[in-house]
């Protein structure tokens, strides 16, 4: 029995019309449905429906026997069809966490939940992006909630020296 790794050419029609930023490289994709294409760059992960996800932007990916479910770190969820998704689930892994500097859990004591700060790097870019994620039942906009939050990630960036 002979076992193959390649994977088939992405059409060109579809590299064409990716929407992709100068000096950016397809890694890996998968067909989604009959004509669509889940499509992984060393920058971001595009959609079937055109949407570009930067990496830095993708809280969670989770897969399962039909496709692909991507939690953005803002915003709606997008679930994606995708039978055999080849290297995609290793590449999507990849690429989110090295986009991951820190990431902690703090406990709100004074609010019985926690919030975990993440600082997430812009590919290409030094710049760090710090983002809260609430324990589920918390308001993001309670500014109180924030406040503790905000005291929480000066507390991390003083520790950290950034």
């Amino acid at each position: 029995m002979r076992f193959s790794f390649r994977s088939q050419r992405l059409p060109a029609s579809v590299r064409t019309a990716l929407a992709t930023e100068p000096g950016e490289r397809v890694l890996t994709h998968a067909r989604s449905g009959e004509d669509g294409y889940v499509v992984a760059t060393d920058q971001a992960l595009f959609l079937p429906d055109g949407t570009r996800l930067p990496w830095h932007l993708v809280d969670k990916a989770s897969w399962d026997e039909e496709g692909l479910t991507i939690v953005p770190t803002r915003g709606a969820s997008h679930r994606v069809p995708a039978a055999e998704p080849g290297r995609l689930p290793e590449v999507v892994r990849e690429r989110v966490m090295h986009s991951i500097v820190v990431s902690k859990y703090v406990t709100l004591e004074e609010r019985g939940g926690g919030v975990r700060i993440v600082a997430r790097r812009r590919p290409g870019t030094s710049e760090l992006l710090w983002e809260f994620a609430f324990d589920p039942g918390m308001d993001p906009d309670d500014p109180g909630l924030r406040a503790l939050a905000e005291q929480a990630l000066e507390g991390m960036r003083r520790t950290m020296g950034v």
